[in-house]
This record gives structure tokens, C-alpha cells and sequence, in this order.
């Protein structure tokens, strides 16, 4: 008698197939090998299956190095000092310096540039800046989802609003997304004198969000919450990418989380900025042995300022700490939805920011429509200003939009539950690209040379698994930036860095971090030879000369 021992197993099951008498007489050893072989390895897959863990990404916008209570402030951010506690954080982990070149290189695991977003706006006559993602990257979600994974995002895109860059057609398969680089929280009206409406798609198609719509970031965490319910019987993994647009101008928060911090920051941004500094080094953020950089030249002395004034920069920043408490609550809402839906424990979180604090200057833009209501509603469009962006990047220069390490540190977070030891500090150099390899190292995914009809960008990024497992890690080799101009490099302890128009200068890290000590005239070798390796670089992945393509 012929068995088919693989539909008969599949059809009635391994008992009956070994207690029908008829088969007991006939059975090989040889076929019960080849059975319990078969078992085995069907027994293993599903365990690999089942091991492999969920993802959470959160990225913050427009977030300074020192803004969470974990890494310096004094604003209220309980749910990702709890992630910090139990997991691990990352005190020289970089960005890309802006809102959409970040995005770009946390999606794809590729500098800007390769994946086609040197820069905010489209089409530079380059596709290193054509504005929108390249047929040569692949995102995270298209990748995970290969392997069986659920992904979903909730939050500002920003990536490119062409049919081929958008979520939905970028391996999401839920997506609420905001297209523009920056909203109102309560709707989408025009921001901009040219007319610009802010786009909103939910699964791909328009919605439009009026002056009574529910808080943005609340918007954003009720659609993340949402769609982990719907995911949390499928044994299945998922990909859950969360990426807020808090604390981005313009600077808007609920009344009640405003009177929070009312009154908190009538100290001034020196006070301020000494009080995070001195945290930070009690808490092992940065190292005693750095300075302080100088306050923002342009800052006003705050003790030269009228009552009125004062009172005016104290509700600015009562503002910005307001939207990033209720990101955090947004954040502890994701949390306890985890742990309702019992998934809690083999899921990783990562949290970074897009870029360093602001120094934007709404109020001093005429292509932006004004608002002058009370400060911090829907009847107001403001920013919070260079001074207090300053304190957002305490010890470091600079802002968004800068190379100096203001305009590109991120705090980092990383938590997965019995697999990251908790309270571990670690100056592991990273950066967004790594983020990408990563999950696909969790995962158990290969990067492949070819997506579908195209070849795609080898990786750049490299994986943090290592780091998670608190294993000491090699110097990974150089990093770049570049944007609008604004260039830099960092090899090991050195870093190398210049603003558009003006010539570079050096720095050892290592001894200070904060960027004071320019030391281009003393190792003038060691200029020539970082400006060698970025500007092969920079050939490399299609940087060109910013005052020629403006």
C-alpha cells in the first residue's frame, strides 16, 4: 500500500496516521525518520515565526538632543523615560539635520541623496534631488512586509507626494499620513500666502481636517492604537511606524497641557540651559570634560528684558513642552495597547528625532499666512525661536538645518523587553540609516539586490542589534552629511564640518562635542584628508553645489 505521507498527515492528522492498524504494518522506519524530520523542522519554522518580534518606530519633528527627561529637560516625558529606564539609550546617534532627508534615511537605510531627497523641494534637475523616494531604495515596510509582517504608519510622511512615494504604495498597508512638511494641529487649511492646503490621505485617500478636528497628535496615536486592535489576533508580526509631527511649528497645544508649564520659563534660556547641562552630566548623557558652547549670539540677555517680554518667551516654550508632553501621553497610550493586546513583550521600540530644535522665525516670513490669536491656538501661527531652540540642543551650536551637531544629534531610545538590558547608556556612534538594517536583522530579512523590476542602493546603515546586546562595536567608518550647503564628516573621534560658504572647521568629539575649539589650523593634515574622503562622498551619492542649483 502507497502512502502519501504528506496529505494524509495534512488531511487527518498525525494520530490517526499512526493508529490505523493497517499502516502500523507497513510504516518504514525510514518513513517515520522522514516524518518526525518533516515535524522537526515545521516545529522550528513556527517557532522562528513566532520569535520574531513586532517593531515600533516613533519619530519625533522638529526635537531637540536635550528635550526629553531622560536626556536633560525638565519637561514631563514619563512614558519615554520609562522606555529609557528599561532599555538603552544612545548619546551620539545622528539625523540627517532636516524633516524629509531624515525620513528618507530612517525609510530607506540610504543617505538622502541616494534615495532621492537631497533636499525639501522636487525636482533640482537631479535624482539625488528630485524631492520624492527613488525606484532604487525600498522601505522598511516593504521589505517586512515580504516576510508576512502587518505595517502600518500614522503621522507626517514627507517623503515625496508623487503616486510612487506614497505610503500606501510604499508597503503601508495602513496609512493616515500628512504629506506636508508642516500643519496646523486642528486642520488643513493653507499655511502658506501661495495658497498650499496641507494634504492628509487615510489609506490613500484625501480627507480634510476642519478647526474642530481632533488635535493632530492625538489624531495621529488614536490611528496607531486603532490599528494595532485590529492587528493583535493575527499571529502575524507587525510594523508600526508612529511618526509625530510634534513639536513642529506651528507651535499649538491643548489649553490644559499648556497651563502645565505656564510660568516655568520665566528663568531665561541661560538658566535653562545650565540646568539641562547639569543634568545631562549627572545622568550620563554627556561627559564632564566638555564645555558648554556660548549661548545663540543672537539670543537677547534675558535679564535685559521688560516683564511683558519675559512673559511673552515664557508662553512660547510653555507651548513647545506642552506638545511634546501630549506626544509623550501619545506615547503611553501605544504602550498600554501593547499590553492589552498581550504583545508587549516581543516588541522593540525605537525613538529618535528628525533633526535638532528649531531656530526657524515664523513670525518674519511673508510666504507663511500669519495668525496673531492667542498664542498657542488654532487662531495662532508661530514658531518658538532661535533662543529657546538653543536650549532644545543643549551643550551643542546650531540648529535644524545645520551640520554642527545642534542641527543633527537626536536622543535615542531602544527598548525591547528581556532582550536589551535595562539602564544601559551607550556612545555607540549611529545614525537614522541604521535603522533599516536593524529591523531587518530582527526580522530575519536579507536586503536584497533587487526589489521587483528594480536594483536597488546597496544598504549604508548597519545594524544595532549587537549594540542592543551590549556588545562593544568597532568604529563603524565614516559618516556624512550634506544640506543646502551645510556639509560635514565624522571618523572616529574626528568631525569635520562647515556651513554653506564658509570654510570647514575640526573637531575632536571626543574632548568636545559641543563644537568650541575649532582645531583647523593646528592639524591642517587632518582637514585635507577628511575633506578627501567627503567630497568622494559626496560625488558619490550626487551632492551638488547648493548656490548652483538654488
Amino acid at each position: 500500500m502507497k502512502v502519501n505521507v504528506f496529505s494524509f498527515y495534512r488531511n487527518q492528522g498525525i494520530y490517526l496516521f499512526f493508529n490505523r492498524p493497517i499502516l502500523k504494518r507497513t510504516i518504514t522506519t525510514g518513513l517515520l525518520y522522514s516524518l518526525s524530520t518533516l515535524l522537526f523542522f515545521q516545529g522550528n519554522v513556527c517557532a522562528q515565526k513566532s520569535e520574531r518580534p513586532n517593531i515600533v518606530v516613533i519619530l519625533a519633528d522638529d526635537m531637540g538632543f536635550s528635550d526629553l527627561g531622560s536626556f536633560g529637560s525638565e519637561i514631563y516625558t514619563p512614558n519615554l523615560n520609562k522606555l529609557a529606564g528599561e532599555g538603552l539609550r544612545i548619546t551620539q546617534f545622528y539625523n540627517s539635520g532636516r524633516c524629509c532627508p531624515s525620513r528618507a534615511a530612517l525609510l530607506t537605510g540610504l543617505y538622502p541623496h541616494q534615495a532621492g531627497i537631497g533636499d525639501m523641494i522636487q525636482d533640482k534637475g537631479s535624482p539625488a534631488y528630485q524631492g520624492y523616494l527613488s525606484k532604487h531604495s525600498v522601505t522598511i515596510a516593504e521589505l517586512l512586509k515580504t516576510a508576512g509582517y502587518h505595517t502600518i504608519v500614522s503621522g507626517k510622511w514627507h517623503v515625496g507626494q508623487v503616486e510612487s512615494a506614497l505610503a500606501h504604495n510604499r508597503g503601508f498597508d495602513k496609512s493616515f499620513t500628512m504629506q506636508n512638511n508642516g500643519s496646523s494641529y486642528f486642520n488643513s487649511e493653507p499655511i502658506y500666502n501661495d495658497g498650499r492646503t496641507v494634504t492628509f490621505l487615510l489609506n490613500g485617500k484625501k480627507i480634510e481636517r476642519q478647526d474642530t478636528s481632533r488635535y493632530l497628535t492625538q489624531a495621529i496615536t488614536d490611528f496607531a492604537v486603532k490599528s494595532l486592535d485590529e492587528v493583535k489576533r493575527d499571529a502575524n508580526p507587525f510594523f508600526l511606524y508612529v511618526a509625530y509631527n510634534a513639536p513642529h511649528w506651528p507651535i499649538q497645544a491643548l489649553p490644559e497641557d499648556i497651563a502645565k508649564y505656564k510660568g516655568k520659563y520665566l528663568k531665561g534660556w541661560d538658566a535653562l540651559r545650565d540646568q539641562r547641562f547639569k543634568k545631562q552630566k549627572e545622568i550620563g548623557i554627556v561627559n564632564d570634560n566638555w564645555p558648554l558652547s556660548q549661548r545663540f549670539e543672537q539670543a537677547p540677555d534675558w535679564n535685559k528684558l521688560t516683564a511683558s517680554e519675559k512673559d511673552f518667551w515664557d508662553t512660547r516654550m510653555a507651548i513647545y513642552a506642552a506638545m511634546i508632553d501630549r506626544m509623550d501621553h501619545g506615547i503611553g497610550e501605544i504602550l498600554a495597547k501593547l499590553k492589552e493586546i498581550k504583545k508587549d513583550k516581543n516588541t522593540v521600540i525605537l525613538f529618535v528625532s528628525d533633526n535638532g530644535g528649531s531656530g526657524d522665525t515664523v513670525k518674519d516670513w511673508d510666504y507663511v499666512t500669519q495668525k496673531n490669536g492667542t498664542p498657542g491656538s488654532v487662531n495662532s501661527i508661530d514658531s518658538y525661536y532661535p533662543p529657546w531652540g538653543n536650549v532644545s540642543n543643549t551643550p551643542f551650536r546650531l540648529f535644524k538645518k545645520n551640520t554642527h551637531e545642534g542641527g543633527i544629534a537626536t536622543p535615542f531610545i531602544a527598548w525591547y523587553p528581556e532582550k536589551i538590558k535595562a539602564g544601559i547608556t551607550s556612545d555607540h556612534v549611529g545614525h537614522l540609516i541604521d535603522i533599516m538594517p536593524t529591523c531587518l536583522d530582527l526580522a530575519g530579512i536579507t536586503y536584497p539586490v533587487r526589489f521587483k523590476t528594480e536594483i536597488l542602493t546597496p544598504l549604508e546603515g548597519k545594524s544595532l542589534v549587537n549594540v542592543f546586546k551590549n556588545r562593544a562595536e568597532s568604529n563603524r567608518g565614516p559618516l556624512f552629511w550634506e544640506h543646502e550647503g551645510s556639509r560635514a564628516i565624522r571618523n572616529g573621534d574626528w568631525k569635520l564640518v562647515a556651513e554653506i560658504n564658509q570654510p570647514w572647521e575640526l573637531y575632536n568629539l571626543k574632548t568636545d562635542r559641543a563644537e568650541t575649539k575649532n582645531l583647523a589650523a593646528t592639524y591642517p593634515d587632518k582637514v585635507k584628508v577628511l575633506a578627501e574622503e567627503y567630497q568622494k562622498w559626496a560625488e558619490k551619492v550626487g551632492v551638488l553645489d547648493w548656490n548652483k542649483i538654488k
